[in-house]
């Protein structure tokens, strides 16, 4: 089967960062968005601006992924759109719980969000394209601590790390259908969620990580429209790692005295 899906998307978390830049691309790209909020409607509405200025249409739906009805949020989405194509997964939470101090119900809400939320949305869409018979294309952002561990974050890394291999057995599955299913695990961005503004990407100094700075939110939309488009038809299964080439430091330290890099 050759993939001829159509250019309306979803993309949850669009409100800021990483979603708002990749809405904003795809419409670009001539897709209409579907775009979703939590507490931020004001970005929302930003976001929304931005793809009518570019000629498409936008809805925005509020949206909480921890909760068990996550997956009807493709629905309402689609009732608008008319259809879907593609869907990108970026809303996430995260926290700063060492193990011996991390509550359940942080755990919990972590790996609601992270892994339920997208598991969900997920298997609706596919079940929506899999009814068009027209293909498309899955994307779940993930992290570099998909597949790296970072002290205090043990329920985000595992959220991460499950839905890196959720993406997987999905493209597995849905390859027979003609619908890709990809994660893209950023790095450092400069967002919000990170304590930056967007402008921080080419300001802050990054010693530990090869080009020398964190990652700017078009930097990672970019890779996202990648494979929102034909030109990824025979890309699936696979985990695009967009950091700056910081996960390849795992067997280095940074001398704090400042001169130079030194094993550990």
């Amino acid at each position: 089967m050759t993939s001829h899906f159509p250019r309306l998307a979803i993309v949850t978390g669009s409100d800021s960062g990483i979603g708002q830049a990749t809405a904003q691309l795809l419409a670009r790209e001539g897709f209409d968005v579907g775009l979703t909020c939590h507490h931020d409607s004001d970005g929302a509405q930003e976001t929304a601006k931005e793809v009518e200025a570019r000629g498409q249409k936008a809805y925005i739906e509020v949206f909480d992924a921890s909760q068990p009805d996550a997956g009807a949020l493709v629905d309402r989405l689609v009732g608008q759109l008319g259809g879907l194509g593609v869907l990108v997964n970026v809303a996430g939470t995260g926290h700063s719980d060492k193990v011996v101090d991390l509550p359940f119900d942080t755990w919990r809400r972590v790996l609601a969000t992270d892994l339920d939320g997208p598991f969900l949305t997920a298997q609706r869409a596919a079940q929506v394209m899999i009814a068009a018979d027209q293909g498309g294309r899955i994307i779940n952002v993930t992290s570099v601590h998909e597949h790296l561990p970072r002290v205090g974050s043990a329920a985000y890394c595992a959220a991460k790390a499950g839905l890196g291999m959720l993406t997987k057995v999905m493209a597995l599955e849905l390859g027979e259908h003609a619908i890709t299913v990809n994660s893209v695990a950023p790095g450092e961005i400069a967002t919000e969620m990170t304590g930056m503004d967007e402008s921080d990407a080419y300001d802050e100094e990054r010693s530990g990580n090869p080009l020398g700075r964190p990652g700017h939110v078009a930097e990672v939309a970019s890779l996202i429209g990648f494979l929102a488009s034909p030109r990824s038809a025979y890309v699936t299964g696979a985990s695009l790692t967009v950091d700056g080439g910081l996960s390849l430091m795992a067997a280095h330290g940074h001398d704090q005295a400042g001169s130079g890099w030194r094993d550990v």
